[in-house]
């Protein structure tokens, strides 16, 4: 098999959400060098975020897929990343993400999840998709897995969802945003 980079560095991957999942991700998928990464949202960096985000305390403010773009420029200016300032809608997932080998899904809202996802497979046919689902809290890595339905894979515990009690943080959202970048790796190395 050729070099792994020789492969990724022709592949593009799309980010659907900058956040914990999908800044973590991308970030990941830039070091081992997929060679293009399409990245969309619409949201700002705050404080909140910096307990689980790939941010920085200056980039409080800014955009999080142009603040994205900026850190991943830092670890690889070779990489290209095309970013979207929008919130994404069935139609423009089709448009942006058409060219991708593989879309990542890294959305907060359940809704949103199920847009994506019921979009992707509907309207993209044979397009694997990368989901994180239960993620919350800390501990339990044993219950951390990856599960395969047709062109959908779910990477994280499929039960554990974001509450007062069990809030979002670094280290678990982490571990399942490395599982989705993962997961990417395999199926764009076959």
């Amino acid at each position: 098999m050729k070099n792994y980079r020789e492969i990724l560095k022709t592949k593009t991957v799309g980010i659907a959400g900058c956040g914990g999942l999908g800044s973590n991700c991308a970030v990941a998928l830039a070091r081992v060098g997929v060679g293009k990464l399409i990245i969309a949202d619409f949201d700002v960096i705050t404080e909140s975020n910096l307990n689980r985000q790939y941010f920085f305390v200056d980039q409080i403010g800014q955009k999080k897929a142009l603040a994205l773009k900026e850190n991943i420029a830092r670890i690889d200016p070779k990489i290209e990343v095309e970013t979207h300032d929008i919130e994404l809608t069935p139609e423009s997932i089709i448009l942006l993400f058409k060219s991708c080998n593989v879309i990542v899904e890294a959305f907060d809202q359940a809704a949103m999840k199920r847009m994506i996802i019921e979009t992707v497979l509907d309207e993209m046919p044979g397009k694997p998709i990368v989901s994180g689902m239960g993620l919350a809290g800390w501990g339990k890595n044993n219950l951390l897995t990856t599960r395969k339905f047709d062109n959908l894979y779910i990477c994280g515990d499929m039960e554990t969802e974001v509450s007062e009690d069990l809030p979002p943080l670094g280290p678990r959202v982490g571990i399942v945003a490395n599982m989705e970048a993962n997961q990417v790796m395999e199926l764009l190395l076959g």
